[in-house]
């Protein structure tokens, strides 16, 4: 682990983005990030003025979700929803690439669909989530290519909304393998414990996505272990 554990909490990003996320768990985000620092946080589209109002002069990003959790609106849809997000005051976005043109060999159009997005942002950093469990190994590769050549800030590997495959370090190890240090890696999805954290750094990820639900067990395991290396 080359990072100091006390800068993890500056590479998680705080989700509440499931169907049934109240707004209980969009007020525990926010808090969450003001105890521990996170770098990020990420509601639904229909909490996130309400987020960023919450988190006015802390230390931190709210990013606007686009076509969660399916992908599969047309590509003017995520255009304009990006763009609400942007004027919201979000500072990133996280995008759902077009899974089903992806794995019908439309590369093209998902190439353009992730671009249009991402010219819209007008530099505001964009991650395309391409739903690694849905995915082969191949076509890993290629939405990760895919997403670097459209402009991407970061691959990020999936919503979290896929059950029964969760990011592994070895999804990490491919992403990185693939892209190099053309964009940065985001990993959500499954991520349950420190130590898959510190392993899937060394591996090139350095932002994790963690839902509210899960994520203070980590964030109380670094703060336990920053305390004990004195």
């Amino acid at each position: 682990m080359g990072a100091n554990l006390s800068e993890i909490c500056r590479m998680i990003d705080v989700s509440a983005v499931k169907t049934d996320s109240t707004m209980k768990e969009v007020d525990e985000i926010i808090d969450v990030v003001k105890q521990y620092r996170c770098v990020c946080a990420s509601p639904m589209p229909w909490a996130t003025r309400y987020t960023i109002e919450h988190l006015e002069g802390v230390d931190c990003v709210v990013t606007g979700v686009v076509a969660f959790p399916a992908g599969g609106e047309d590509t003017h849809i995520k255009v304009s929803t990006a763009k609400d997000m942007i004027s919201l005051g979000c500072k990133e976005l996280d995008m759902v690439i077009n899974v089903a043109a992806l794995k019908s060999g439309m590369y093209d159009y998902v190439e353009q669909d992730i671009k249009a997005v991402v010219d819209a942002a007008c530099g505001v950093p964009v991650k395309t989530i391409i739903e690694h469990g849905l995915l082969t190994n191949d076509e890993i590769k290629r939405a990760s290519e895919i997403g670097v050549k459209a402009g991407a800030s970061f691959i990020k590997t999936g919503t979290g909304w896929v059950s029964g495959k969760p990011t592994t370090v070895e999804t990490i190890r491919l992403i990185h393998e693939t892209i190099g240090d053309a964009a940065k890696i985001k990993a959500a999805g499954g991520v349950r414990d420190l130590d898959t954290v510190l392993a899937m750094y060394d591996e090139g990820c350095t932002r994790f996505g963690l839902g509210v639900r899960s994520c203070r067990g980590i964030l109380d395991e670094v703060a336990k272990r920053v305390a004990a290396r004195g």
